[in-house]
């Protein structure tokens, strides 16, 4: 099958990459197939994949995707040379393996695979902070600061469902739905990039601010099985915490997950446990300790990570001193 697709996609003038990465989906898909036939569990046969559903191709740098010196592409079986808007320059001296060049509302995107030296990382020293997700504000730190939930993602909720409304109300494969499509994935894809803006800048001014980083290792799925699944996903705790510990690694800044349990019971001054309801928003102790209830979390949190990092790096403070 690989030399019969590679054979027809030459004669029409195109590369065979994007027909090889199909047929590396297809048989990865019927191996998984048989493998769980044999294994006596539910087996579920491969579906089929309309060639509309495909919106990505990856191609192998030099074979189907060149990048030229005035940094444009060119694509096998597209004449010309395409003008790129580049995010950041490829590093210097670096390896380029491969392009996906992908469809996402209409707008169309090139991500290129390279491999570049590991380098070690040096530890950086400074204060470290915990910090406690939630519903009722986006992030809490054990510093005192708060981040609020996102309240135009309400506004662009309404929209979409207006928009999904008016799309099943279009008669099918006529102009007016693949209008009401397009701008139904456009909306999508503009809340989704705005959502991605806010969290990347905030992991940046964490990352930057601090030298040690404690999250709760929460498990989003099982949360997301609860009557909060839509203010769960609304509220990205995985995409923070995936923008943190990259960003992190990066700059040599050390993340430490936690068990989450207990967390916003325990009183971060005694270690006393307080139980509360969801709808008690402050943390009121027996020692005498009032905080805010995602305040205190957060001080709980730090504690938990620094107290497995061990007795030299300190307990109790907002901020505590990191040495590398």
């Amino acid at each position: 099958m690989p030399q019969q697709a590679r054979r027809r996609r030459r004669r029409r003038g195109r590369s065979p990459g994007p027909s090889r990465r199909v047929l590396r989906r297809l048989d990865k898909a019927f191996s998984a197939f048989f493998r769980r036939l044999k294994a006596k569990g539910k087996a579920g046969f491969p579906r089929f994949r309309a060639k509309s559903l495909f919106d990505s191709a990856e191609f192998r740098v030099g074979d189907g995707v060149t990048i030229r010196k005035s940094k444009r592409l060119g694509i096998t079986g597209i004449p010309g040379e395409i003008k790129v808007n580049w995010h950041r320059d490829l590093p210097a001296g670096v390896k380029v393996g491969a392009a996906i060049l992908s469809r996402s509302a209409g707008s169309w995107f090139a991500c290129f695979q390279v491999t570049v030296p590991d380098g070690k990382v040096q530890q950086r020293d400074g204060t470290s902070v915990g910090i406690d997700v939630g519903l009722s504000s986006l992030i809490a730190t054990s510093d005192g600061e708060t981040f609020e939930t996102l309240p135009w993602t309400k506004r662009a909720a309404k929209k979409q469902r207006r928009l999904q409304r008016a799309l099943s109300r279009c008669k099918r494969n006529s102009k007016r739905r693949a209008k009401v499509r397009r701008n139904l994935a456009r909306h999508i894809a503009a809340t989704a990039n705005r959502r991605r803006d806010i969290l990347h800048k905030l992991s940046r001014s964490l990352v930057d601010r601090y030298a040690f980083i404690a999250l709760e290792d929460l498990s989003v799925d099982r949360l997301a099985r609860s009557m909060f699944a839509k203010a769960v996903y609304n509220a990205a705790w995985g995409q923070i915490r995936l923008f943190l510990e990259y960003k992190a690694t990066n700059a040599g800044v050390r993340v430490e997950v936690v068990d989450p349990r207990g967390t916003s019971q325990t009183c971060p001054e005694c270690g006393a446990v307080a139980a509360k309801t969801l709808s008690d928003r402050t943390h009121h102790c027996e020692c005498g300790c009032v905080l805010d209830r995602n305040l205190a979390a957060a001080k709980v949190i730090l504690q938990k990570a620094v107290s497995r990092m061990g007795p030299e790096h300190g307990l109790g403070a907002p901020s505590v001193p990191v040495a590398a």
